[in-house]
């Protein structure tokens, strides 16, 4: 693997780290009155990684046989052909990603609140009386329901696969790919450690952030996702054309 290609890897699963599970779940859990419980953020932060761990072992064998099954149906159809497509799977993004977008200005239009207010007041009283049982269920609903949108985490397993890479390989990168995603959290419960009450305000900021935002995550990314394939597709195309 190039320098390029473990520096996209990283940033995507920095980004990530920005996810429910990563990152929203261990602030309220930080945040949560009282004397900090590090067992109960590890067995948090260490369902997601084992999730993400094993859902990426399994898409990346899905997708090796899916490539080795299509590979040479796909290798008739024409270059040209292949980058129309690619242009309208981007434009297609795109315009899903303002669906997205005016779906979420209705029904913040219409009162309705956000699945994060139920989820963090679980969290806090989960943190507070419950088991670290109690916890590892709501990391793993959570982690779940983002099944449906963790683009960057199918953009990395798909960079993986195709990268041909041995079994080993394979899995040293998306264990050390699922770590990153997790070192955010790791930094700021750091933090919280050594800083203790200190660092509340700057946790708050970053929660009230993400609450507002957190919603708006699925349109940028499908937005951003969308830009890059239609790009790419219409230089191939200027290219082929001009050939």
């Amino acid at each position: 693997m190039t320098t390029a290609f473990i520096g996209v890897l990283v940033v995507l699963a920095l980004v990530d780290s920005t996810s429910f599970g990563t990152l929203l779940i261990p602030i309220w859990l930080l945040l949560t009155p009282g004397k900090l419980r590090i067992s109960r953020l590890a067995s948090s932060l260490g369902t997601v990684v084992l999730f993400y761990f094993l859902v990426g072992l399994a898409l990346a064998a899905g997708a090796d046989s899916l490539v080795e099954a299509l590979r040479e149906p796909l290798d008739t159809v024409p270059s040209l052909a292949w980058r129309i497509i690619q242009l309208v799977v981007g434009i297609v993004l795109i315009i899903l990603s303002y669906v997205a977008e005016s779906r979420i200005h209705r029904s913040r239009a219409d009162g309705k609140v956000g699945r994060l207010e139920g989820w963090r007041s679980r969290a806090l009283s989960d943190a507070g009386s419950g088991s670290a049982g109690s916890l590892v269920k709501l990391a793993l609903v959570g982690t779940s329901i983002e099944m449906l949108t963790m683009l960057p985490y199918l953009a990395a397993i798909a960079m993986l696969t195709a990268a041909d890479l041995s079994p080993l390989e394979l899995t040293a990168s998306i264990t050390v790919y699922c770590l990153v995603m997790v070192i955010p959290a790791i930094v700021l419960c750091i933090g919280r450690i050594a800083l203790h009450e200190r660092v509340d305000p700057t946790l708050r900021k970053i929660n009230d952030w993400f609450s507002r935002h957190s919603d708006k995550a699925v349109g940028w990314t499908l937005g951003g996702i969308g830009i890059g394939v239609a790009a790419n597709a219409v230089i191939n195309l200027v290219i082929l054309a001009t050939q």
